[in-house]
């Protein structure tokens, strides 16, 4: 890692006893396309360009990679670009949504999750995965009530193939998911845009469940991306305006306020980054390593209590 870049905070990933930088990486757009912009602009990258975000990432001081078997070639990629570097970072994976590539389809059986996770083993080249988690879709509250796919995670996690159980739920599913009481991780949505899993994310953090937050960005519209979104949108324009205030309306800083939002929430352990720029990630890193100010941060929670309000 470069002399000149902070150090990134670790925190406690709930119970399981791992230390997780508070900044961690999506590995969604390494491996397909994805995004905003055109059809250029959401392409994946090739090869050479993905390995070079991955070895990136690491040296930044990221050890916490997400993938999934829907994300297509990121496993993969994952496989080939690090994992001679697996003792780095602590890696999590989703199963449930299959790769279909350019599509996805859903199989939660229990024949389905055991096949994907060995599939997951072998793309990724580890003999273990730390965190598997269910990549819900349409339906989830049945795939939780049937439990065929809890039942075939279980069993990887006997056999030694995974150290830890997550899930990926919707936000109304985040409280059964709680209640499972099977869970060690749950990776939900969360951000200035989208604060409604805000108690949810306390009282798993209460019950010695790790919290990973995914969407904490809102997809771009928390960066300087947003400027020509809110141009054709009054609404998201409104509602960043108090976010932008605090940065005197500078829009390419408006992850610093959304990333000091979630780094004053109670019970968020890491902040999925999720980009084929490593720029972008770099970026990311940089604000949280250099941390941030305590005026700052009061700001930033009076802010989004007046918009609560």
């Amino acid at each position: 890692m470069s002399c000149s870049m902070p150090a990134l905070e670790r925190r406690l990933l709930g119970r399981t006893g791992f230390g997780v930088t508070f900044i961690g990486f999506g590995a969604l757009e390494i491996g397909r396309d994805w995004g905003l912009g055109d059809e250029v602009q959401r392409r994946r990258p090739d090869e050479a360009a993905a390995a070079q975000v991955l070895n990136g990432v690491l040296d930044l001081g990221i050890n916490l990679i997400d993938t999934a078997r829907a994300y297509h070639l990121s496993e993969e990629r994952v496989g080939r670009a690090i994992s001679h570097r697996r003792s780095e970072f602590i890696l999590a994976s989703k199963c449930g949504e299959h790769s279909a590539d350019p599509g996805t389809y859903y199989d939660f059986s229990y024949e389905a999750v055991k096949a994907s996770i060995d599939m997951s083993l072998r793309l990724l080249q580890t003999d273990r995965i730390d965190i598997m988690q269910i990549h819900f879709g349409p339906d989830p509250e049945r795939v939780l009530a049937e439990g065929e796919t809890l039942r075939a995670m279980r069993e990887a996690q006997a056999e030694g193939k995974v150290r830890f159980l997550g899930a990926s739920p919707p936000t109304h599913l985040i409280g059964p998911c709680i209640e499972r009481g099977v869970f060690d991780v749950l990776q939900v949505e969360y951000s200035l845009l989208n604060p409604a899993a805000g108690r949810l994310i306390e009282e798993a953090a209460r019950r010695g469940i790790g919290v990973l937050v995914r969407g904490g960005l809102a997809m771009g519209r928390l960066t300087g991306k947003a400027r020509a979104l809110a141009a054709a949108d009054t609404g998201l324009q409104r509602r960043l305006a108090p976010f932008l205030d605090l940065v005197d309306g500078d829009w390419d800083r408006l992850p610093e306020v959304a990333l000091a939002f979630l780094y004053t929430s109670p019970g968020v352990s890491c902040v999925l980054v999720g980009s084929k720029s490593l720029d972008h990630v770099r970026a990311a890193v940089e604000i949280a390593g250099r941390g941030f100010a305590p005026e700052f941060l009061e700001a930033v929670r009076e802010a989004v209590g007046r918009v609560a309000a």
